[in-house]
């Protein structure tokens, strides 16, 4: 016994058990009215919430060291370069899909593998050191069962989800975690429901729980998910900066004339002011209009040292752009320029427009903002 559980180095012969012990109808019925109580949505979800619940009773309790062995496993393996391969048939298997696919994209290595295929040729996806994660609320589904007897020569550690620990698949494994529950949603206790949610919700906290043993970060996880909408709130502010020519720049001695044509050709609304690669401030066309408000036609014959911010608001490349997005907010500004540690002293390496961050901007369900007829200048302190 491991982790209060069994552990053998042998498959018990194959037996035939009662229906009760192949996780159907674990309450007696004799029509479809005897749970005419569970008829609205509502009452079906609850039965499934319920399910989750006891779950989590037993992974406060007596199955929590349990857990704890497997996910501790799980991580180790995963640091050694082996693999979790996950396998279940029907709608276990469908389940056991989902959550190779979260170990994967939490930064554990993993695979599905159907006992149907493996039975065929394909276990040879699994290694010396590998682990397989066999998913069978009964523990008795035959294709898992013929799989028994060549694991222990494979080298391979046997872990279950399983809801019959008495079973075979339960007593032939490593280490079973409990996936029993009450009662299915189904009125007839034949299609799985509550018990699948059971096996989901079960793979979802060892997922979650061997990512944190193996420190899996931020940056990890955008490394692994670069498409979509949450790829591109993962991106980095490097991804997403207009860098070499399409940097907005110009020399401190630049006129009034050359400030507008390189700020309407970059189309940034701003521009950097630089001498020899070495930030001296920003210009924002902000900065221009409230320059002509004040000064009139001699704004024109201001040069760009004389006009810019020598303060501007600056960024590191590594940042995600969601915290590029949260800098902008907090300063209301539009911009951001990027240098190499965040700090004025290192080089310029592009700029971050607010129109680069709206796809990562977490989206909403509040009512339209109600029309602005006048628009304050960006910037707390009237420039960027």
């Amino acid at each position: 016994m491991r982790g209060g559980l069994r552990e053998t180095s042998a498959p018990p012969a194959l037996k035939l058990l009662p229906l009760h012990l192949l996780g159907f109808s674990p309450t007696p019925m004799t029509d479809s009215t005897q749970l005419a109580d569970a008829t609205s949505p509502a009452d079906l979800v609850r039965i499934e919430a319920q399910a989750l619940l006891e779950l989590a009773g037993r992974l406060d309790g007596p199955q929590l060291r349990a857990f704890d062995h497997v996910a501790g496993l799980l991580a180790e393996k995963a640091r050694a370069g082996h693999r979790t391969v996950v396998t279940g048939v029907g709608k276990s298997g469908l389940i056991g899909r989902k959550i190779a696919a979260t170990l994967v994209s939490t930064g554990t290595p993993a695979q599905f593998l159907h006992p149907g295929e493996a039975l065929h040729g394909d276990l040879g996806i699994l290694n010396h050191g590998d682990i397989l994660l066999a998913l069978s609320y009964s523990g008795e589904t035959e294709e898992l069962l013929r799989l028994l007897p060549v694991l222990s020569r494979l080298g391979v550690t046997l872990i279950s989800f399983c809801g019959c620990p008495t079973s075979t698949l339960a007593t032939s494994s490593a280490y079973t975690l409990d996936v029993s529950v009450s009662r299915e949603a189904c009125n007839h206790q034949l299609a799985p429901t509550a018990s699948t949610t059971a096996m989901l919700a079960l793979g979802d906290a060892l997922a979650i729980d061997v990512s944190r043993r193996l420190h899996f970060k931020a940056r990890d996880f955008a490394e692994l998910h670069p498409g979509g909408q949450l790829g591109r709130r993962l991106a980095t502010v490097k991804q997403l900066m207009h860098s070499g020519d399409a940097l907005p720049q110009v020399p401190p001695a630049a006129p009034m004339t050359e400030i507008i044509h390189e700020m309407s050709a970059k189309r940034l609304g701003m521009t950097t002011v630089q001498k020899n690669g070495e930030l001296l401030g920003v210009l924002s066309d902000g900065d221009l209009r409230r320059l002509l408000e004040r000064d009139g036609p001699g704004a024109f014959h201001k040069t760009a040292a004389e006009v810019m911010n020598p303060h501007p608001r600056l960024i590191a490349p590594e940042p995600f752009a969601v915290d590029a997005l949260a800098l902008m907010e907090q300063h209301k500004i539009t911009a951001l320029v990027v240098t190499e540690d965040g700090t004025v002293t290192s080089p310029v390496l592009g700029v971050l427009h607010l129109h680069d961050l709206w796809e990562v901007a977490p989206q909403t369900t509040q009512a339209p903002a109600p029309k602005i007829k006048h628009i304050d200048p960006p910037g707390d302190d009237g420039r960027l």
